[in-house]
């Protein structure tokens, strides 16, 4: 299979650098899938399961959001946070979770921390559906 350049970066740090086959994110409008020689495009991303596939085989990670580049078969994926699978702490993530959804029943949808609670428990069903 034909491959193309993948970097994955988060602020922290640098997550994967070098050939990639497949890679699937959680857009805007849907999950997407970039392949070699895709067309030039840039989206937003939203919290959700990804996957690369490189010669070696497929990885799976929660990323919680970000901006994802396609510019000459040369693709950049800037992620708020990104955990492969085997870095997920399932039992955290579900405290994550339970921590979330209790805030959220006490809030209003006018709470001026409604948007910041409701993303936490996003990324939370993330990490739980990447590493279940």
């Amino acid at each position: 299979m034909a491959a193309f350049t993948l970097q994955i970066v988060t602020p922290d740090r640098l997550i994967y650098e070098g050939e990639a086959e497949r890679l699937i994110v959680r857009g805007m409008t849907g999950d997407l899938c970039v392949l070699a020689h895709h067309i030039d495009y840039a989206t937003a991303l939203v919290p959700g399961e990804a996957s690369v596939t490189t010669a070696e085989g497929e990885r799976h990670a929660a990323c919680s959001g970000g901006m994802l580049s396609v510019n000459d078969n040369h693709v950049r994926l800037m992620a708020t946070t990104f955990e492969w699978e085997d870095e997920i702490d399932l039992a955290r993530a579900q405290r994550a979770q339970e921590a979330a959804e209790e805030q959220l029943k006490q809030m209003s949808a006018d709470d001026q921390n409604y948007a910041l609670v409701e993303a936490k428990l996003k990324r939370a069903l993330a990490r739980i559906r990447t590493k279940g």
